[in-house]
């Protein structure tokens, strides 16, 4: 076999599946805990200086927002090594392993492993269909700000004593409590915040880590699809595998019995 032909048989050995999908979920897990960790950072410098002045107020958000941080890091830990298992787990049960390296075992334990993977995986989607609805919070929140933000600078309200009317309470949200100071800006005050580099950066990371969690629910999806075909690959080959011993057997017994057939008769002759 020559260098080309050897590269070709291993090219055929690359499950591109689980390949796409384990990129596809490293790109999307970066995004999601890369840009999440800076748009946080982000989030607690604007509500510090223009939201909520007095440090106590904010206590407990920052608090949460620094657990959410490490969870963050936790969380691109796992998935580097859950993607990298899935991985190597498409590598021995996609059926070009066994064109390369022949026929191979199939145990109950690799049966039972292979769908564990699928479970898990399984969790692990719905779960992070949780984090994408969790993460569209804060992209509505700034959104919010940035279209009131918009429509103080529309022609129709710049100049007009009714621009200092148009506010945005943060408290309405949740994150800080009703008795923070000021919780609330309006105007032009509200429009010089729009313009700082902390809200332009968060409100697009925000989106980037969104579009992050949306592509690691997909990036499941695709690997639990692939997981539950190779768990079905597995259990077609364990039945084959039975038959085949089964008729190995049944075999060997003809043929002992054909053996035995032909001693009897040439010792009766």
């Amino acid at each position: 076999m020559g260098c080309f032909e050897c590269c070709i048989k291993c090219l055929g050995g690359v499950p591109y599946a689980s390949l796409v999908a384990t990129i596809l979920c490293f790109s999307g897990v970066a995004l999601f805990c890369g840009c999440g960790h800076v748009a946080l950072a982000g989030t607690v410098a604007i509500l510090e200086q223009h939201f909520s002045t007095n440090t106590n107020d904010h206590a407990l958000l920052s608090e949460v927002i620094q657990l959410m941080q490490y969870v963050i890091y936790g969380i691109a830990s796992f998935f580097f090594l859950y993607g990298i298992i899935l991985l190597a787990e498409g590598f021995y049960t996609t059926s070009a392993v066994k064109e390369l390296h022949g026929e191979f075992k199939t145990t109950a334990c690799g049966r039972c492993i292979s769908g564990m993977f699928v479970f898990l995986t399984y969790v692990l989607g719905v779960a992070w269909l949780g984090v994408f609805g969790f993460s569209a919070v804060p992209v509505f929140m700034f959104y919010n700000i940035w279209s009131t933000c918009e429509v103080i600078k529309s022609p129709q309200t710049n100049g007009t004593s009714g621009v200092e009317q148009i506010c945005v309470d943060v408290r309405q949200y949740g994150i800080i409590p009703w008795n923070a100071f000021p919780g609330k800006i309006c105007g032009s005050a509200l429009e010089n915040i729009c313009n700082t580099n902390e809200f332009y950066m968060s409100y697009h990371l925000f989106i980037v880590a969104c579009a992050g969690a949306g592509a690691t629910v997909i990036a499941l999806i695709h690997f639990l699809m692939i997981l539950s075909s190779n768990w079905a690959y597995l259990k077609d080959a364990s039945k084959m595998q039975a038959y085949q011993d089964i008729k190995a057997k049944e075999e060997q017994e003809l043929q002992d019995i054909q053996s035995r057939s032909k001693e009897q008769l040439n010792s009766y002759t």
